[in-house]
């Protein structure tokens, strides 16, 4: 794991291996149990998203989801679907979520009807991998402890990019 001191990291800072650029986290929801009718919700955190209809397209998933505090529009981006007869996978790739983990959706009041024992399910697909140095502001540097590489962030806090910039002897 990456270690990275703080924002003031104009004075330099060290990672064991060169920068990783990062990974999206990435869930499946699945229903089982053909449900006929009703809704779950979701929670992320402390937040709650509003009833979600047992048949929501991908984007009607993508709002409930964008809809709680904190994250807004682009914070996801919800693909497959519709329930129940396709999953829907959820991306978190939007400015203070992507290239990082996230916790897991955790399905809660769920009021499926009809059907074999409806469930709901959350499941993680792709594992979010945090980037390294987010937070790291331009002109940052990183030196790779393994072999002396020196790199400068010449991309943004949220976004850093790692360009090569010499070797330490």
């Amino acid at each position: 794991m990456p270690i990275i001191a703080g924002a003031g990291l104009a004075a330099g800072a060290t990672v064991d291996g060169a920068p990783v650029a990062g990974t999206d986290e990435v869930q499946t929801i699945t229903i089982t149990g053909t449900p006929t009718g009703g809704t779950f919700r979701l929670r992320f955190g402390a937040f709650t998203t509003a009833a979600i209809a047992y048949n929501a397209a991908a984007a009607a998933v993508d709002s409930a989801i964008e809809a709680l505090p904190g994250f807004g529009s682009g914070a996801v981006v919800c693909a497959g679907g519709a329930l129940p007869g396709t999953p829907v996978t959820v991306t978190f790739s939007g400015p203070g979520f992507g290239r990082r983990p996230q916790p897991l959706l955790e399905v809660v009041a769920s009021a499926l009807t009809g059907g074999t024992t409806p469930e709901v399910a959350v499941t993680e697909t792709t594992p979010g991998v945090e980037e390294t140095g987010i937070g790291a502001p331009r002109g940052a540097l990183l030196t790779d402890t393994t072999n002396g590489i020196l790199y400068i962030n010449t991309g943004t806090p949220d976004n850093p990019v790692w360009t090569k910039v010499g070797v330490q002897t």
